[in-house]
């Protein structure tokens, strides 16, 4: 199945160099990248054009102008762009374990969306990870974690647990499976049905609003959290604002109150230019 992976970026080009080092060392390559820009300046540019002959698979490039927050455009943008029948979703500041896109590709499921997780990484730590460090996938051991000065919790069973048992797991943990941008998946044609990202939405649970309305259209969710995992790099978030989430969690509301399984402001107007 062609698969296309999707993530975006905003001036953070160390974070995304990261993320990049978990895609090169997957244990497939049978899939494509699109970095989906929501305004960079050129020193994000630059630094793709000098990883993009280093890396085993194709990578695209979709830019926008930064106009504020406007990551639900630029993701729909690439949805448009993707070659994928099947989208696989994480974040510029999150690396994928080396099974990530072979994980989501055995666990996909015609009628459904997988949901992934997470592991949070203190700011110090996340400047500290080498190529190397992700080549050798020593940074998803808990041992070398500990080493480094952080003593991993409860939440690195996400990638200790033997795969049978994550897949109990999965199934017997009452977490929420919503749509979560860092760790997720549908097929492309599910995008489609529900018209994408809803560009309503800034900051504040874009990918929720947009798990919400695929269940709307009676696409299921799948929960994958023990199955698959990124580790999420720390940074600063000063384009967040309150107005922001207030006006997202006012989309969300509505989305849900009246379970709509479309948006008006999405993905349709990239398909057709």
């Amino acid at each position: 199945m062609k698969t296309t992976v999707i993530f975006t970026t905003y001036n953070q080009p160390d974070w995304l160099e990261k993320t990049l080092w978990g895609f090169k060392y997957q244990d497939t390559h049978e899939f494509d990248v699109i970095v989906a820009d929501d305004g960079s300046n050129e020193v994000t540019q630059a630094r793709l054009k000098s990883l993009q002959e280093t890396l085993p698979f194709k990578l695209d490039y979709v830019w926008q102008p930064d106009e504020g927050f406007r990551k639900c455009r630029i993701l729909n943008a690439a949805i448009a762009k993707a070659q994928g029948d099947y989208l696989i979703f994480t974040d510029g500041d999150c690396i994928a374990r080396a099974d990530f896109v072979r994980r989501h590709l055995e666990l996909s499921e015609p009628g459904h969306f997988l949901s992934g997780g997470y592991y949070k990484l203190p700011l110090n730590l996340s400047q500290r990870i080498s190529e190397d460090d992700v080549a050798s996938q020593r940074v998803f051991s808990s041992q070398w974690l500990s080493e480094q000065g952080h003593a991993p919790g409860w939440h690195s069973l996400k990638w200790r647990l033997p795969a049978a048992v994550g897949s109990l797991f999965n199934q017997w943990l009452p977490t929420k499976k919503s749509f979560n941008g860092h760790n997720s998946s549908c097929f492309r044609s599910d995008a489609i049905k529900v018209n994408g990202f809803n560009e309503e939405m800034q900051y504040g649970g874009p990918d929720l609003e947009f798990g919400l309305r695929l269940e709307h259209a009676g696409i299921l969710s799948k929960q994958i959290r023990y199955s698959t995992i990124t580790l999420h790099l720390e940074h600063d978030r000063g384009y967040a604002t309150t107005e922001m989430r207030t006006a997202s969690a006012a989309v969300k509301a509505r989305t849900r109150a009246e379970r709509l399984a479309w948006c008006e402001n999405g993905l349709q107007q990239h398909l057709s230019t």
